[in-house]
């Protein structure tokens, strides 16, 4: 579905991305891990349209979108729910999932909306209330339920558990497993190693702008550099 070849993004005169390779398959959960600064929130933006790469190529579903801008990539199929959700704090619940379905002129918006209120019923319950006075949880769920009114085919998710409790951890994960099973693909920025490998099927690793390892993400668990560098765990 997704095919990023050689990609090569700049802040100012720093490369942050170093001729980056990756694939997601149609249907699939697949992870990006790696330490801050490893260039994982920068490969989702440039993939979104957000950051525009010095060189390589973006293809979704064998189209090359390596130079559209970012509403336009959204209008092709690819959501981003950003690292920290920014949720537009002023605009009430129902207007922040009004604001995800921007660009659409067809007649199942107001289906994929009760299909969000009944995924999170509480959202129809405070759809009047401020997003802004919501809990981090419940934020993250509204972010969710917003990059998915736009209708993509593949969601790009960064840092999704970031600040939250370990329960509601829980909840968001099975909330990714849910959407995928529904047909979404994946695609995960998370420093949550164990839960972002139980949910995906594959995975990479980025350090300092490139892939450094790959792999079924069972088979990556049990690499050692994996076990080190983010479990806490050696041999």
């Amino acid at each position: 579905m997704l095919k990023v070849q050689g990609i090569e993004t700049y802040y100012g005169n720093i490369k942050a991305l170093k001729g980056v390779d990756l694939e997601v398959p149609a249907g699939s959960i697949v992870s990006i891990l790696g330490v801050n600064g490893a260039g994982k929130t920068t490969l989702l933006k440039t993939i979104a349209g957000l950051l525009k790469p010095r060189s390589g190529t973006i293809h979704f579903m064998e189209k090359d979108i390596t130079s559209l801008k970012a509403h336009q990539v959204v209008r092709g199929g690819i959501a981003l729910v950003p690292e920290g959700r920014a949720i537009l704090a002023k605009m009430t619940v129902l207007e922040n999932l009004e604001m995800g379905a921007y660009h659409r002129r067809d007649d199942q918006v107001k289906k994929d909306l009760e299909k969000e209120f009944d995924r999170f019923p509480w959202l129809k319950d405070r759809r009047d209330q401020a997003g802004g006075s919501l809990s981090g949880g419940e934020q993250q769920m509204l972010a969710i339920s917003r990059a998915l009114l736009a209708g993509p085919r593949l969601l790009l998710l960064d840092e999704p558990s970031l600040g939250l409790a370990p329960l509601v951890v829980a909840g968001i994960f099975q909330t990714i497993k849910s959407i995928n099973k529904a047909g979404t693909t994946v695609l995960l920025v998370e420093q949550n190693v164990r839960q972002a490998m139980k949910v995906s099927h594959f995975a990479y690793v980025l350090e300092t702008g490139r892939i450094v390892l790959k792999g079924p993400s069972e088979e990556l668990l049990k690499e050692s550099k994996i076990k080190e560098a983010f479990l806490g765990q050696r041999g």
